[in-house]
């Protein structure tokens, strides 16, 4: 069956409840049931266990598509593809009928990767697992968590026992020590339920990703690249939306005074060209970078670190100017464009955030190393010791 044909209930259903799981700031669960049911929870996996074998290009029209309709409910897709993709990669040999679940939308994942002590440095977790006589635990507290309370599986990275690195866990939502915090609450997505969790878990290697400290190469090869292109279409969906209502806004609303629609002053109609101009850039961009992944180049990990800091950056470009040519309707509710400027602004600080992200474009074009080495705790203390004394 052709991806669209699988997609265009989801979209019907999740546009339905977007409104409400915004005000309500409720996790969207018809539209994740639809999604469930859909076999979209697939989309990038492989055929042998029952998933799509689709592609990044595939998944940015996807991901793109459900931002336009609920933004929540594109992130909660995003996050389960983000999770699926390092569990096909290195499956686990405890729960080895995991990618038939995530394939077919028995089990929904999300990952559990930021901490407060490593704030958007998701890769570098201060949480450490340490053995015990039956097997290893797993205690971290995690800062945000799609899916929270609502995932059937989470993909949980913590520092290797006794060794330098980082291991991936796939550790069972129903896991003893598995808590959640606090209810979500945000200024954007506020249906996707990204809660802080504390995770005190029990496990054993059988539900590690991998070798142990084979995590930070999951997350650089296998996760990293698929967040950034599903990050990027969610942002540029968001921005879709926002021209496509700024658009109908200003030609149908009238200045009856001058018996003109918005859309005849040419201010306006100079603004929405900014805006589908800024938008066709990104989406240009973002689809290049798409296409790297799918055929890599030496240059590919340029555009998975740029088409996140691009379609981030554009989105709060677009959405801006979408609620200032639309004025004060746009501050109302029955544009939505209220709803796409809060969504926008969540994708800029995500990590890894848009910053972060320059940095790291600009060391790879300058020569530098992504990643300088981490200082011991004992080390860095007595560094600012010497640099007090000094």
């Amino acid at each position: 069956m052709d991806t669209a044909e699988l997609l265009d209930p989801v979209l019907e259903i999740a546009r339905d409840h977007a409104h409400d799981v915004d005000t309500a700031g409720r996790f969207p669960e018809e539209a994740v049931g639809a999604l469930r049911s859909s076999g979209l929870l697939g989309l990038t996996l492989p055929a042998e266990v029952g998933g799509l074998g689709q592609g990044p290009r595939e998944l940015v029209r996807v991901a793109s598509a459900l931002a336009g309709a609920c933004g929540s409910t594109a992130m909660i897709y995003l996050m389960h593809v983000s999770a699926a993709m390092p569990v096909a990669a290195a499956p686990p040999d405890g729960m080895p009928g995991l990618l038939e679940d995530l394939a077919s939308g028995r089990s929904l994942a999300s990952l559990a990767f930021s901490e407060a002590g490593s704030r958007s440095h998701f890769w570098a977790p201060v949480s450490r697992a340490t053995t015990t006589p039956g097997g290893i635990r797993v205690s971290a507290k995690k800062s945000w968590v799609t899916s929270a309370g609502h995932a059937d599986v989470y993909v949980i990275s913590t520092g290797t026992p006794d060794a330098e690195g980082v291991d991936l866990f796939a550790i069972p939502a129903g896991s003893t020590g598995l808590t959640i915090d606090r209810p979500w609450s945000g200024m954007g997505f506020r249906g996707n339920s990204s809660s802080p969790m504390t995770v005190e878990v029990d496990t054993t290697g059988q539900f590690r990703l991998g070798s142990a400290g084979g995590g930070f190469d999951l997350m650089m090869g296998h996760v990293l690249p698929w967040f950034n292109l599903g990050n990027s279409a969610v942002s540029i969906g968001l921005s879709r939306a926002a021209v496509d209502a700024a658009v109908r806004h200003t030609m149908g609303a009238r200045l009856e005074h001058l018996d003109e629609s918005l859309s005849a002053l040419p201010t306006i109609r100079a603004q929405l060209a900014k805006m589908s101009i800024d938008l066709a850039n990104a989406s240009a961009y973002l689809d290049i970078a798409a296409g790297k992944v799918a055929d890599p180049e030496d240059d590919t990990p340029l555009f998975v670190l740029g088409s996140k800091a691009s379609s981030n950056d554009a989105a709060l470009r677009i959405t801006d100017v979408a609620m200032r040519v639309c004025g004060g309707a746009a501050f109302s509710e029955h544009l939505q464009i209220d709803r796409y400027f809060r969504d926008a602004r969540a994708g800029h600080v995500m990590a890894p955030t848009s910053d972060v992200l320059y940095e790291f474009y600009g060391r790879a074009i300058t020569g530098r190393p992504l990643f300088d080495a981490p200082k011991p705790a004992a080390a860095a203390r007595q560094a600012e010791t010497a640099g007090a004394a000094a």
